[in-house]
């Protein structure tokens, strides 16, 4: 409930500054995750529900952004260039590539995994450690590099 309560609060003061802007990105999230909660049938989101939803919010500005940018609209570029850096404001920090490391090898030690034939079961114990800290693409990748 923590990212809905900011949230709320963020709104306020965009609305006392005049800050169309943020104001509008804030209302989009805003949406989305009581979209979210009304598809899952609950009154409130637990906090790893709400960050997959500002995951899914992120990633799809920044796979628009990148469509954008090879088509040359720069200006839709800027607008969503603010949008992702207002979403990545409440997002967790974002782990190092060492500590990335370090819990990819922790957690390949947890299920025992030895060659790339378990990459699943690894995969399925880290993303929920990581989830909103680490790209899935990213992370994948460094399980690859540690599975032999």
């Amino acid at each position: 409930m923590a990212i809905v309560n900011q949230l709320n609060q963020d709104m306020k003061q965009a609305m006392k500054d005049k800050d169309k802007p943020k104001l509008n990105v804030i209302r989009m999230v805003k949406s989305a995750l009581q979209n979210e909660a009304i598809k899952l049938q609950k009154d409130d989101l637990n906090e790893e529900e709400e960050l997959t939803v500002l995951a899914r919010e992120l990633k799809q500005r920044k796979d628009s952004l990148q469509e954008f940018q090879d088509a040359g609209r720069d200006d839709l570029v800027e607008n969503l260039q603010h949008e992702i850096q207002v979403i990545q404001a409440y997002m967790p920090t974002p782990l190092t590539d060492d500590e990335l490391d370090e819990v990819v090898k922790e957690t390949i030690k947890e299920v025992q995994a030895e060659s790339k034939q378990d990459m699943g079961k690894v995969m399925g114990a880290l993303m929920p450690k990581v989830k909103g800290k680490a790209d899935g693409t990213k992370v994948n990748q460094v399980v690859q590099k540690h599975l032999t």
